[in-house]
């Protein structure tokens, strides 16, 4: 399964991407909150923040399909202008709230503490791609044994789980857990896998325009998906390469090679060569 991973700015790169191509967009854009990122591309204003939004996603929906989808983290602050724009150019589905689980402890004394991400999920047509029974959640033991009457016996549903919520309970990563990888903002690969195996076919093709840790290639490439992704921040870029051989390590080694191609020159480690995604 192939992964081209670019090391260079998305907005710069993306026509590398060809219009129609890609089943699913996952993006992180930064927040617009500044955090240190190591440039500066998480301080901009307000207005500067929002117009740079509009520019990605105007650069970023020609290369859905037509039954395509896309996902997008945000906060509060900025996610009804955001949304509002996407909604001109793609039809909302859900907006799933991430609660992060964070413990009841300190926090701010002058408003109530923010403990939740905005994910707003979009799609390019309503023929669009969702496999619920990819990320159903299994009902437990107690459960299945509270449905025993006869009306429920044989019921597909009881069997096979329940369809998620648009409330996603799923802790952050802690610095002691063992996903954490050296990013500010790592998301949780439980939440991008639910959106990798809900919205992109076995075999399709995964877009992620702000690599960040890479959580979104290691979900394509451990879920037979083909990936293409940017990432400005060279540290972080090496941290997703090592996370997507790992992750290729995984598969058998008669799965397809990775690819990477990048703007500096560096040793490239194996199952990594400079081709497009294939």
């Amino acid at each position: 399964m192939s992964a081209v991973l670019y090391n260079e700015d998305a907005l710069a790169g993306i026509a590398r991407v060809d219009d129609g191509s890609v089943d699913l967009v996952i993006a992180d854009p930064p927040y617009g909150l500044g955090k240190d990122y190591g440039n500066d591309s998480d301080r901009l204003g307000a207005h500067e923040y929002l117009a740079w939004s509009r520019r990605w996603i105007d650069a970023v929906v020609p290369k859905l399909k037509a039954n395509g989808s896309l996902y997008v983290f945000l906060t509060w602050q900025h996610s009804p202008e955001v949304f509002s724009h996407l909604k001109t150019r793609l039809a909302m589905v859900n907006e799933i709230i991430w609660d992060r689980r964070v413990p009841s402890m300190g926090g701010s004394t002058r408003k109530f503490s923010s403990v939740h991400d905005n994910i707003g999920f979009f799609v390019k047509s309503r023929d669009y791609h969702f496999d619920v029974d990819a990320v159903r959640i299994p009902y437990d033991a107690e459960t299945k044994k509270a449905r025993t009457r006869s009306i429920f016996v044989g019921k597909k549903w009881l069997e096979v789980g329940y369809n998620p919520k648009d409330v996603w309970s799923v802790s952050r990563l802690h610095r002691q857990h063992g996903e954490r990888e050296n990013h500010p903002t790592q998301k949780p690969l439980e939440i991008v896998e639910r959106m990798v195996l809900a919205s992109c076919p076995p075999g399709g093709a995964v877009l992620d325009p702000f690599m960040g840790s890479g959580t979104s290639a290691v979900a394509a490439v451990r879920h037979g998906r083909r990936f293409v992704g940017f990432e400005l921040n060279s540290d972080y870029f090496s941290i997703v390469e090592k996370r997507v051989a790992a992750a290729l390590a995984g598969r058998q080694h008669s799965e397809p090679e990775a690819h990477k191609a990048r703007e500096r020159t560096a040793s490239l480690p194996d199952g990594f060569g400079r081709a497009g995604l294939v």
